[in-house]
């Protein structure tokens, strides 16, 4: 799956269940590791576990397999790589420790408080 396609369907599943805050970040210039970052907000451990149990079911079925998935039981800050895309999908005061979009803030995409 291309990496526009494999954004999409990420977006869509994270938008499926309320993410919040979702950030779209190319970091292609700055990073050997990944192309993509996709961060998004979930309000609780529950909230974020099930973005990510989302997120990787809505990939299964459309026949992608996570490289890695991170952080599930926990549910503060879930990672789930799918090589050319990192999806990070965080409760906000971890989002806002950690604060990833000053990180990589001069590779940011898009912004949207709304959904892409």
């Amino acid at each position: 799956m291309q990496v526009e396609q494999l954004k999409e369907l990420a977006l869509k599943a994270l938008e499926d269940l309320k993410a919040k805050d979702l950030v779209e970040l190319d970091v292609r210039e700055a990073s050997s590791v990944t192309d993509f970052m996709l961060i998004a907000s979930g309000s609780s451990s529950r909230q974020v576990s099930a973005l990510a149990t989302n997120l990787v079911g809505e990939l299964k079925a459309s026949g992608v397999t996570p490289l890695s998935l991170e952080g599930l039981d926990a549910g503060e800050w879930v990672l789930v790589d799918l090589g050319d895309l990192v999806v990070h999908i965080m409760q906000p005061q971890t989002r806002e420790f950690y604060d990833l979009e000053k990180l990589w803030g001069d590779f940011s995409l898009a912004e949207d408080q709304e959904g892409f």
